[in-house]
């Protein structure tokens, strides 16, 4: 079906072999797996009742158990590729000094296949991570000729974002969602000022 591929060049070419490129990910879920979950629960343990003097639950270990379905079954049958999580806890009685261990069902926690996706109600879907600038005020300050031009970028969780900027000659402008600079005065004249108090 394919021909085959003939090289006439002089020179004997090196193929690069192609990187994993999903190693990253199952490297990091297999990590969250065995460390991360183990983490999660060191960081919660002991879990108090309200007052803080009866009861303490502590965390002890856990383990999954096999998958209730293989990855083929689950896309054919419109299911979940997961596993369930069990967990060993221990439940003290800080006034009669008793404890009680036992093993529970915390319930059942997505699995990762080989080709770093998940199976979702039959559907494969992949997890595409990106980063994004948090929610604040960041300030900026550049030496040009021997003089300081100050910056301020105000990131909201929700609505446009404002670049505040000085140019060498002392005006400040803005942006509003990185569009075209604007005198601030202009924006402050939205805002209701008057140009007396400029």
């Amino acid at each position: 079906m394919f021909k085959e591929t003939k090289n006439f060049a002089k020179q004997k070419i090196k193929w690069v072999d192609m990187p994993n490129f999903v190693a990253m990910q199952l490297d990091s879920y297999r990590w969250f797996l065995k460390d991360g979950l183990k983490e999660l629960f060191d960081e919660m343990s002991p879990v108090s009742d309200y007052t803080g003097k009866e009861l303490d639950l502590y965390f002890h270990d856990y383990y999954f158990d096999e998958p209730k379905f293989d990855e083929l079954k689950a896309k054919q049958n419109g299911l979940s590729y997961e596993a369930p999580l069990r967990v060993r806890l221990e439940l003290i009685n800080k006034r009669t000094k008793k404890s009680k261990e036992q093993e529970i069902y915390l319930g059942d926690f997505p699995l990762m296949t080989d080709r770093g996706t998940f199976i979702v109600n039959g559907v494969e879907r992949v997890v595409v991570s990106q980063l994004i600038r948090s929610p604040g005020v960041f300030f900026t300050a550049l030496l040009y000729r021997n003089r300081k031009l100050f910056g301020a970028k105000v990131i909201p969780n929700r609505g446009a974002w404002l670049e505040f900027e000085t140019d060498p000659d002392g005006v400040i402008s803005v942006k509003i969602d990185r569009k075209r600079k604007t005198p601030v005065t202009a924006l402050l004249r939205v805002f209701g000022a008057h140009q007396s108090k400029f």
